[in-house]
């Protein structure tokens, strides 16, 4: 059985500070919580490297038990210090650390789709997108600095296991336009100005740039290589930046050129 540890335990203490964007860049991790998403990070081989569980949720995940079984460190909390760690109204009773993740802007760009959010600040929206860039076959995703974290815990829960699975990077309009010229990579920005995005032309890798939900593509803008627009045929003025985005990442899918070298 896991040991035991109170509300003021360090280890749960740190645990807590991973809440917070400060925490997470100063302990080089970050934190999630429920059964699925542990299910999605264990898939994924992610590095499990603490484990907070309530009597109760220890007992009825199997997944934990395992974990605890290969010597990962679990530690058994109440469910007031539950209510500490947790962000949520209702927590689950499993709560999880594990590394950061980033990855070179190159190595990302060099994958035929990649997905910027540009300083998008929406947490819900951003886990959206990750979701969908992985459902449409995107090497990764690269975060705007002037947006939200990566591992905000509500990107997280919105991303789902993608969050586990996805290569992600963060970067500056200056910093895309020269990784992505350095790379072959064409980027196309997400705009209801733009062209036609099922005319899009053929390219063996791309970008595609989704904007902030109020101010568009603003200063990457001058990244992109041509901007992209969704026709719509009803009267909608614009639509969600998640939705936009997906539908646009479909589309740019469905339009990648073959594979291209290293």
């Amino acid at each position: 059985m896991p040991t035991r540890a109170g509300a003021h335990n360090e280890r749960v203490l740190a645990a807590r500070a991973l809440l917070s964007a400060k925490g997470r860049r100063e302990q080089g991790a970050f934190c999630f919580e429920g059964p699925t998403l542990l299910a999605e990070a264990v898939r994924s081989g992610a590095d499990i490297t603490m484990l907070f569980v309530t009597d109760e949720a220890y007992a009825r995940h199997e997944d934990v038990r395992t974990l605890d079984a290969r010597g990962t460190p679990v530690l058994s909390v109440d469910d007031r210090t539950m209510h500490k760690l947790s962000d949520v109204e209702t927590p689950s009773g499993v709560f999880a650390v594990t590394p950061l993740r980033y990855a070179a802007l190159d190595e990302i760009l060099c994958t035929p789709l990649t997905l910027v959010l540009a300083d998008v600040n929406d947490p819900g929206n951003a886990g959206t997108l990750l979701r969908s860039a992985e459902a449409f076959g995107a090497g990764g995703a690269i975060f705007g600095r002037l947006g939200v974290d990566p591992y905000h815990p509500k990107v997280v829960r919105a991303a789902m296991g993608a969050i586990f699975r996805l290569r992600l990077a963060e970067a500056d309009p200056v910093t895309l336009t020269e990784a992505a010229a350095a790379a072959g990579c064409q980027v196309l920005g997400l705009d209801a100005g733009g062209e036609d995005l099922r005319a899009m032309p053929p390219a063996s890798r791309r970008a595609l740039v989704v904007g902030h939900e109020r101010r568009g593509l603003g200063p990457w803008e001058a990244a992109c290589t041509r901007r992209i627009a969704i026709p719509m045929a009803g009267p909608t003025e614009s639509l969600n930046a998640a939705v936009a985005g997906s539908i646009a990442l479909y589309e740019a899918s469905r339009a990648i050129e073959g594979p291209a070298g290293p």
